[in-house]
């Protein structure tokens, strides 16, 4: 069924065109707008609700129009079919001019209503509607409880903030122990499962509610220990194509478990990262799990990230890479003073400090798309890895002596 919405401040009209449209068995209908949204309400109204099809009201013709060309410009392909109670040449001949070629008329006679529904879905079958989409998500997986993916993930995610026109959501999915509402010290009562279980319905109205904004950084936390909620994968595809109309970034930070809803997202996601740290529990953990997304095929989705590295390490970077089997993208200096001062006071590292510059180069290599050497094992590391004594790292990243 092709997906519609209705924008028309007559509320007779509404609900006649809205009953007339679920009789003909060929659109479903998302949502109803009794009056002339502005640009910013018509942009979030269609991101919200991905429309094929737009009805509009003719009633006033000079909003009508300026509506449709909004809709050419950021959703092309979309759809609109005119509405109205009359339809004289006059009104038609300035439709045409508008670029709107179908008009259904009161009381929406059902012949000529699915003549025009007819046409319309054969313009979209050669021409889909188009709705932005961002490519930009990103998983943070730890290889172990403890390794510090949940700061990853947070502070990571504040640096993208900070990039420019970027707008950023942070989503805790670890229902077994996730920390985004602690570290941040969140009291909004609604959670990942409260967005979950509103997948099908979410729109532009409920989705602030599930969200808490802070500074350019919107955070959707786990909520209270929930293990046994489960998130079916069609709840996960709603709220996901939400989620990346309306963000150009997407970080998610998951609880290692590989729940079916985490593999879900990973499938979705541009990079993976495996978060670990210099001790062999936890690297043996990440090449387990490497080698278990590898055979799911998500290997080269992944990026080695590890935690809390020691100016003199005990296991040196050679022998971590034989252990992983996987080169290590970036290393993150041990701050234990740091992060402490910033779960204190529910923020975030100092982006002024070592391990704060860190989470920025990160966060612009991931905004960058820099190309991966494939030909070259070397040229990769030194692309990526910024590992002390090792390859060379830029003279502002060097660690402080």
């Amino acid at each position: 069924m092709l997906r519609a919405i209705i924008i028309c401040p007559d509320v007779e009209l509404n609900d006649r065109l809205e009953k007339s449209l679920s009789e003909t068995g060929i659109v479903a209908v998302t949502r109803v707008m009794d009056r002339y949204p502005n640009a910013l309400e018509l942009v979030r109204f269609l991101r919200a609700h991905a429309p094929q099809v737009v009805f509009l009201s003719t009633q006033t013709l000079s909003r009508a129009g300026d509506v449709v060309r909004e809709i050419e410009k950021h959703t092309p392909g979309v759809q609109v079919i005119a509405a109205g109670r009359v339809a004289d040449p006059q009104l038609l001949l300035e439709l045409m001019r508008s670029g709107i070629r179908e008009y259904a008329a009161y009381p929406f006679d059902r012949e000529p209503l699915v003549e025009a529904l007819m046409r319309v879905r054969e313009m979209l079958q050669s021409k889909p509607a188009y709705i932005e989409s961002t490519d930009n998500v990103f998983s943070f997986l730890p290889s172990k409880a403890g390794v510090g993916a949940s700061t990853m993930a947070l502070n990571v995610a504040v640096a993208l903030s900070r990039q420019p026109n970027s707008s950023v959501l942070l989503s805790d999915f670890d229902l077994n122990s996730g920390m985004m509402r602690f570290m941040l010290k969140l009291t909004n009562d609604y959670s990942v499962t409260d967005a979950a279980e509103h997948a099908m319905d979410m729109d532009e109205a409920l989705w602030p509610q599930m969200v808490t904004t802070i500074d350019k950084l919107d955070v959707l936390h786990a909520g209270k220990l929930n293990p046994d909620f489960r998130i079916e994968a069609t709840q996960i595809t709603h709220l996901m194509n939400f989620m990346r109309r309306n963000y150009r970034v997407l970080c998610f930070d998951l609880s290692g478990n590989l729940e079916k809803y985490s593999l879900e997202i990973m499938h979705e996601s541009k990079k993976i990262f495996l978060v670990c740290t210099p001790e062999i529990p936890s690297l043996h953990l990440a090449r387990e799990k490497y080698l278990y997304l590898k055979g799911l095929e998500l290997h080269e989705r992944v990026c080695i990230l590890l935690n809390r590295c020691q100016k003199r390490p005990i296991i040196t970077p050679d022998q971590i890479e034989q252990l992983l089997g996987v080169p290590v993208t970036m290393t993150f200096p041990n701050d234990y003073q740091g992060v402490h001062r910033s779960l204190t006071f529910g923020r975030w590292v100092d982006p002024s400090t070592e391990l704060g510059r860190q989470f920025m180069v990160l966060a612009q290599t991931m905004l960058e798309n820099r190309p991966r050497a494939l030909d070259n094992r070397k040229k990769f590391i030194e692309f990526f890895s910024l590992v002390p004594g090792k390859y060379p790292v830029n003279e502002a990243q060097k660690p402080a002596v």
